[in-house]
């Protein structure tokens, strides 16, 4: 009888603000306006290296709002893969709600997309983290059972708290090279 592989534990890692530069209030609409946050595609190639599933977690309401298609969101996301993959830090899944506030069941600080992750990539939630900017990314990993979160901080006044807070995602890899256990 062939055995069950073991789960996997993940990193979940919000977009804007962490694995992009944040555009404030506004959205990354075009590749040519999205800018990988500093550090983190050694950060992303380091949870990979020591055997943890890299999942993208993400709101994009710009394409609710009508500000860009699904199309455009995943040529965006196609070309964030690519050029993640020659860093060996392209990411394992990526889920996206592009919904408006109130008119769907995936919305931070909803678990769901973090429930989907866990059911499509075999993941063990008891084992993972999540990185985020805002209370909804912190309080999404709460409610989903992800123990350990990381914050950067944004110009947002956090309310829930976090397990580690830096203040920008230059020191991300260090931190996770110190506490991120190899599996």
């Amino acid at each position: 009888m062939p055995s069950v592989p073991p789960l996997r534990p993940a990193v979940f890692f919000d977009r804007d603000g962490v694995v992009n530069v944040s555009p404030g209030d506004g959205y990354v609409l075009r590749w040519e306006d999205f800018h990988f946050a500093p550090g983190i595609i050694e950060a992303l190639a380091l949870c990979r290296a020591r055997g943890y599933a890299t999942i993208l977690v993400t709101s994009q309401q710009g394409v609710g709002k009508g500000l860009m298609t699904q199309a455009a969101l995943d040529d965006l996301h196609t070309r964030m893969q690519a050029e993640l993959a020659q860093h060996g830090a392209a990411l394992d899944g990526i889920y996206a709600c592009t919904h408006l506030a109130g008119n769907c069941t995936c919305r931070k600080p909803s678990a769901e997309m973090i429930f989907r992750g866990r059911d499509e990539h075999g993941l063990d939630l008891t084992r993972s983290w999540l990185v985020g900017d805002h209370d909804r990314d912190i309080q999404m990993a709460i409610n989903a059972g992800v123990p350990r979160t990381v914050r950067i901080l944004s110009h947002h006044e956090p309310k829930v708290t976090a397990d580690f807070t830096l203040a920008e995602t230059a020191g991300l890899a260090a931190l996770l090279r110190e506490m991120l256990p190899v599996v």
